[in-house]
């Protein structure tokens, strides 16, 4: 670099000059040597390639380099691409130097800030600067270097393209963003958590999208893409799974399991787009944030179905997600300003480079302009084509209709789904859970009815002898549970019913969406069956003619558009500025005078596609007259209302039966649990029925050898052992029994707030209650009257134990388990 800087100031000006010059001619040498030195990542470096940028700045508006035979046309900047290092590209460009060393800038800055501690709040806050900061230098790179410095050819390298330094600005953004969420998650800020995360997520799929597209798409590595889509689908998650989190604590659980079943598939999602690409630490963060996901989703769908039974959200119903963008790039004009930079200043008046920057805004305006114009037109031949319907009703001509881009959607979904013809199915699915949950409820019943008969067979048998309560005391509260889900079950019946027949009603409406294609399902515009004149394909042929010739015009507008920025990337007078002898205005408006021919070719771009929308205007009437296309157009919003009630009638029936399919699950859960609990009552039954019969006996044999040994036994008094053991030892309930027992908080008969009509709410089986007291008090929480206790002992007789008394102890235990 230094001789043919040297070289170029005694040509153009003296040895006098290149004397004076030399102090700034070897300090840029040797700065420009450092860069290719130096590679550690710390601030000495980004200030050297600050420093150096700004003496390039300096130069750009001293020395022409090109290959020109007046310019410097020997000395060749050479930079490798960062992506695809065995590219090695070389330009006669001061502006492939400066992009190169804006580029190495915004990457020093990324590696600044991603060895900054960010466990603690100053290296979070370092971090954060140095990739806003790294924003701001791609930001600039992408809208003031990468255009001037795109070769010919091959002649330049895709990692300062427009399109990767913008890519590089979104990522640089997005890990900046990601400290803001740190913080806010350090400081408990619970309410911005959700929004940083989406914000995240929104800046990490920004850069994902320009990897994806050209020319990205073919240069980077596969694992930046894969790492960029799963930190998309991480922080994407992560703002749902915050905003569950928020959720959860203002009780809003339906809500709450829609937002964590969004965050669930996004992370799924995630994770299968990867494929294995990315690995170590970024998996494990991933795969830690989607077992909390899961978890929360399994804990709030149980609460939802034990104790809220609301109704949950479809996602789409839901309010989206809002960020909060708290990251912003760090202008770098400010640190890249060369304006009071002393380098070569008595080399060329600043007259020059202040001629040059007005010179260039000039020109950016008119460019600007000239765009604008081009886009605009371009929309404006875009609506007024969709106002006649072109070319969609050309195509129904071809038989080739289609429905919107929603509605489709959703006709597909309902297809996958299994459609009208599957709703069958699900009803049958129906069907077999009432059958099985009428069979359970049905085994209770006979359980309690069976235990009910033995024990009145054995209280006629031994009459007062049979002491234990009566089964009918005991039993109320099942039977009344065993009831009341009866009744659920009737009413869950009617449900189903009603469910087979809207079915069957609508079958008709929504027998539309089985058809495949769907297309094949709507009407086509056909041609007159009585024609007139017979100039039927004349028009139809004018027509077709005048829409590719707008499609043509449409084409040169972007060919013009490419031309601009052509014109604008290679327009450089900085040469003739620096030799002009006369006034700057003369040659401003000489060069400015380049971009008049493509502002008129564009002018009569505009006219020819008036021109072509008037003959268009015309044929179209005729079109519309001839083929009656305004009946076609009611006919094909007719098939999309017909299409739209169909796919509505459909989501309804489906919802109405998963809420059946929901209710009768939950239902059997608590009807087999009300099984479970006569299984318990009926076993410790049987056990003191035994016992009691054995005590009986006992008794009945101890009266009869007392009888035999009455005129040998001495006489006993009033009130002695013999004479109150066979009086019974209570009035009450047998030792065990702690009167009737409450009614648990089940079903209460009627449809809560959340529930569909279709079904009542289902039964919410209640926790039994196991208080550590004596059995013979009532248990806690219980509302009726004390068990009876028994009677107190004549004056004088022995203080006797209930003769089941091991039995009452057992008894207790048990029915204190199942909350009799």
């Amino acid at each position: 670099m230094q001789k043919p800087l040297r070289n170029y100031i005694l040509q153009h000006y003296s040895a006098r000059e290149a004397q004076e010059m030399e102090e700034d001619i070897v300090e840029v040498t040797s700065m420009r040597s450092e860069v290719e030195r130096s590679t550690d990542a710390s601030e000495a470096r980004r200030d050297l390639l600050q420093r150096y940028f700004r003496a390039l700045c300096v130069m750009e508006s001293r020395f022409p380099i090109s290959s020109e035979r007046e310019h410097i046309n020997t000395l060749h900047f050479t930079w490798y691409d960062a992506f695809r290092q065995g590219r090695k590209v070389s330009q006669q460009n001061i502006h492939f130097e400066k992009a190169a060393i804006a580029f190495n800038l915004g990457a020093v800055q990324s590696q600044i800030a991603l060895s900054a501690d960010r466990t603690t709040p100053m290296g979070l806050k370092q971090a954060c600067g140095a990739f806003q900061a790294a924003a701001g230098v791609f930001a600039f790179l992408r809208d003031n270097i990468s255009m001037k410095a795109a070769g010919t050819g091959n002649n330049s390298t895709i990692d300062i393209s427009v399109e990767c330094a913008g890519m590089l600005e979104r990522l640089m953004l997005a890990q900046a963003q990601e400290c803001f969420f740190e913080k806010v998650v350090a400081d408990n800020k619970s309410l911005l958590c959700s929004k940083v995360a989406k914000q995240v997520g929104t800046f990490y799929e920004e850069a994902c999208a320009a990897l994806l597209l050209p020319p990205l798409n073919q240069h980077m590595d596969r694992t930046w893409v894969a790492h960029v889509q799963l930190k998309a689908a991480q922080f994407n998650a992560e703002a749902y799974y915050r905003a569950a989190l928020d959720l959860h604590d203002k009780d809003d659980i339906p809500e709450e399991i829609a937002r964590l079943r969004v965050g669930s598939s996004i992370i799924a999602e995630g994770r299968k787009q990867a494929k294995g690409a990315v690995v170590g630490p970024l998996q494990d963060v991933v795969t830690k944030l989607e077992m909390n996901i899961n978890r929360n989703l399994d804990r709030a769908n149980k609460e939802n179905d034990r104790v809220y039974l609301m109704r949950v959200p479809s996602p789409d119903s839901l309010p989206p997600l809002v960020g909060a963008a708290l990251a912003k790039s760090t202008p770098a004009v400010d640190v890249l300003d060369a304006t009071k930079e002393k380098m070569f200043a008595g080399l060329v008046p600043d007259s020059s480079a202040k001629a040059l920057s007005k010179y260039t805004e000039m020109v950016d305006d008119i460019v600007r302009t000239l765009a604008e114009r081009l886009q605009q037109e371009s929309e404006i031949m875009r609506v007024k084509l969709k106002e006649m319907n072109l070319p969609d009703s050309l195509r129904a001509l071809e038989g080739s209709t289609s429905l919107p881009d929603d509605l489709r959607d959703d006709v597909e979904a309902v297809q996958i789904d299994g459609g009208p013809a599957g709703l069958e199915t699900e009803m049958k699915q129906l069907r077999d859970l009432r059958r099985v949950n009428e069979e359970l409820l049905a085994q209770v019943e006979k359980q309690l009815e069976k235990e009910a008969t033995e024990d009145a067979q054995n209280r006629a048998q031994f009459g007062t002898r049979w002491t234990r309560p009566q089964s009918s005391t005991l039993t109320k509260t099942l039977h009344e549970r065993a009831n009341r889900f009866a009744v659920n079950l009737k009413q869950a019946g009617d449900s189903d019913a009603r469910i087979d027949r809207t079915i069957r009603d609508n079958m008709h409406i929504m027998g539309i969406l089985d058809t495949k294609p769907i297309e094949s399902a709507l009407p086509t515009l056909g041609r007159p069956m009585l024609s007139l004149d017979g100039n039927e394909d004349q028009i139809v042929g004018a027509l077709r003619q005048n829409l590719s010739e707008l499609e043509q015009c449409a084409s040169q507008r972007a060919g013009l558009e490419d031309m601009l920025k052509e014109m604008r990337r290679n327009d450089n007078i900085l040469p003739k500025l620096m030799t002009t002898s006369g006034s700057y205005e003369d040659l401003f408006k000489k060069e400015i005078g380049k971009y008049d021919l493509v502002s008129q070719e564009i002018s009569r771009n505009i006219e020819d596609q008036d021109r072509l929308f008037q003959q268009i205007k015309m044929h179209n009437e005729a079109f519309s007259s001839v083929f009656n296309l305004e009946d076609f157009k009611l006919q094909q919003e007719k098939a999309y209302n017909q299409v739209r009630a169909a796919v509505q009638k459909y989501r309804e029936v489906r919802e109405n039966i998963n809420e059946g399919l929901k209710f009768y699950a939950t239902l059997q859960a608590a009807i087999t649990n009300l099984k479970q609990h006569c299984n318990d009552y009926v076993m410790t039954r049987s056990i003191q029925c035994r016992e009691m019969m054995d005590d009986i006996q006992r008794k009945i044999a101890g009266l009869s050898l007392t009888n035999n040994n009455r005129h040998s036994a001495p006489p006993t008094s009033h009130g002695s052992q013999d004479s109150s053991y066979y009086h019974p030892t209570a009035s009450g309930p047998a030792p065990g029994y702690a009167g009737q027992p409450p009614a648990p908080p089940y079903y209460a008969g009627h449809s809560l707030p959340g529930i569909p009509p279709y079904y009542s709410q289902p039964p919410v089986h209640a926790q039994s209650q196991h208080p550590a007291h004596n059995s013979n008090q009532p248990h806690s929480g219980w509302q009726g009257q004390p068990a009876p206790q028994a009677p107190a002992a004549q004056p004088g007789a022995a203080a006797q134990p209930p003769p089941n008394a091991s039995v009452g102890g057992l008894l207790s235990q048990i029915y204190r388990h199942w909350g009799l």
